[in-house]
């Protein structure tokens, strides 16, 4: 009683709570209380990959085209955050918080500049949940890393540093596409970044469960991440970039080498987005250690160099142009190796018709075209025609000045319907000839389209997809196709770059201006 006489009660609260921290802190078995406590982690995705050669822009009307901003992206997700979530629900005692975030942009990598309205409203939404819903023990952020924003040169960078700005020192997480264009300003903003490594991409389950085990034991102070980046000044396109090919394929081997050799050492490559015409554009390595820089600093040198010592036959390859590369399909086709896959990877609007026309032309038989972006004839058979009508119309030839001509058809309506999120509708023609139509650019990458729209796979000879290596996931690792050809048809995502206007790339990138 004499300790509380002597002292008023704004002196013995702050006593009376620094004994309980004592307590708490030195009493045998209290640390299970600050182990087992639980640990929240703030969720959000904003991906884009921006091919900032296609005409138009990527607006807010665009961004919200199959919905507005949602915080319900966590449960189905079989990506990075399903990964992500799945280690958490392991470790246990952990809660996911979803920040509102934006949905896919309608026309995916066909959308050009990202708008700064549209940039600022969805970076705005992240922010503002954060700062409403935290605390929190650290952010997980499922990105592209090939966004282009009007005005922000490197707008991944600096999302991480406006949730930086209310997040403190907090651990900030980045799961990337390896066609991601980015340098050391991401690095100096987040603690650590993770890069899928193949391509088709098979592996984004397993990166995000890899940021989930680094960020857990960073949190619980197990971990100390560090990073280093190279930049070894190289663009390549993106249909060289499969990693089931030399030499993307050796590229991941060695940083997978260096992972086995130094347990707890992430070492990631991006090959970069050629068709994004900005200033951190080609590959990036992005080296993480536990608080070793001088092992990140070395790996980070080595795989750079790895990379540039290839950079010949990376860079360097040909491709046939439309009318070989069908002749080529057309041959194998006869010879009996079907079906024989087209890919025509350098469309990126989904309305070129080049190999449709020259298919024609070369009498092509039981060929089907998957799938050709043409909205207006959609629309009209969709509002003036029924299944089993015939029909005669124009065909593409307008989503982008490298479209080619419009391609007439005359044939039979054989479906109207929808696939997935899109209208579709089937025209047969020909000699047993379809072409499916879409509003927007769809990159097919597995048969099941066929069977939904009740096209028998086995009476196809010939299949065109507007895929650059995608397609191989579900047609050539399969064992389905015979026979492919990577046909270079005019388009803004071109096997040779030299050809693209670029403005703001390095001006000693190989091999655009950097030639040896």
């Amino acid at each position: 009683m004499t300790f509380l006489k002597e002292r008023n009660l704004d002196q013995v609260i702050p006593l009376f709570w620094a004994w309980i921290i004592f307590l708490l802190t030195f009493t045998p078995g209290c640390e299970k209380v600050q182990e087992n406590r639980k640990i929240r982690i703030a969720v959000a995705t904003f991906s884009h990959e921006t091919c900032t050669f296609c005409p138009g822009k990527t607006t807010i009307e665009d961004w919200e085209y199959y919905g507005p901003p949602t915080r319900d992206f966590i449960q189905n997700d079989r990506s990075y955050i399903g990964g992500f979530k799945a280690v958490c629900e392991e470790y246990g005692n952990i809660e996911l918080v979803p920040l509102t975030s934006p949905r896919d942009a309608r026309g995916g990598s066909s959308g050009s500049w990202i708008t700064q309205e549209a940039f600022d409203k969805y970076s705005g939404l992240i922010v503002e949940d954060f700062k409403a819903l935290g605390p929190f023990d650290g952010v997980f952020l499922a990105l592209h890393g090939a966004m282009a924003v009007e005005g922000i040169p490197k707008p991944e960078a600096e999302l991480v540093r406006r949730i930086r700005q209310v997040a403190g020192h907090i651990p900030i997480m980045v799961t990337l596409d390896l066609h991601a264009n980015e340098d050391h300003e991401l690095a100096e903003v987040a603690d650590a970044v993770f890069i899928c490594k193949r391509y088709p991409h098979y592996d984004t389950f397993l990166t995000g469960e890899t940021a989930a085990r680094v960020m857990i034991k960073t949190i619980k102070g197990q971990y100390k991440p560090v990073m280093a980046v190279r930049k070894p000044g190289i663009i390549t396109p993106s249909v060289f970039q499969g990693t089931g090919t030399s030499p993307a394929m050796e590229i991941m081997e060695r940083a997978r080498i260096w992972e086995c050799e130094y347990p707890g050492t992430y070492v990631s490559v991006a090959f970069g987005f050629a068709y994004a015409d900005v200033p951190d554009v080609g590959a990036t390595v992005m080296v993480v250690t536990n608080n070793d820089r001088e092992l990140a600093e070395k790996i980070a040198q080595d795989m750079s160099d790895y990379i540039w010592r290839l950079r010949h036959i990376f860079a360097g390859k040909k491709l046939p142009k439309t009318k070989e590369g069908v002749a080529l399909a057309i041959k194998a086709a006869r010879e009996g190796k079907t079906p024989v896959i087209i890919a025509d990877h350098s469309d990126r609007t989904g309305g070129s018709t080049h190999i449709l026309e020259e298919l024609i032309r070369q009498g092509a038989r039981n060929f089907c075209f998957a799938t050709l972006r043409d909205e207006r004839a959609l629309e009209e058979i969709q509002n003036k025609y029924k299944v089993g009508d015939s029909i005669a119309l124009n065909l593409g030839g307008y989503s982008d000045e490298f479209a080619g001509n419009p391609v007439h058809i005359e044939g039979q309506i054989e479906y109207i319907g929808k696939y997935g999120r899109e209208a579709v509708a089937v025209i047969r023609f020909g000699n047993n000839n379809r072409v499916i139509l879409t509003p927007v650019l769809m990159q097919v990458t597995n048969p099941r389209i066929f069977e939904a729209l009740n096209i028998d796979l086995k009476e196809l000879e010939i299949i065109v997809l507007k895929s650059r290596v995608h397609f191989r996931r579900g047609f050539v690792d399969t064992g389905l196709a015979a026979a492919v050809f990577e046909v270079d048809a005019p388009g803004w995502g071109p096997a040779d770059l030299s050809i693209l206007p670029y403005k703001n790339i390095p001006k000693d990138i190989y091999p655009i201006f950097r030639k040896e």
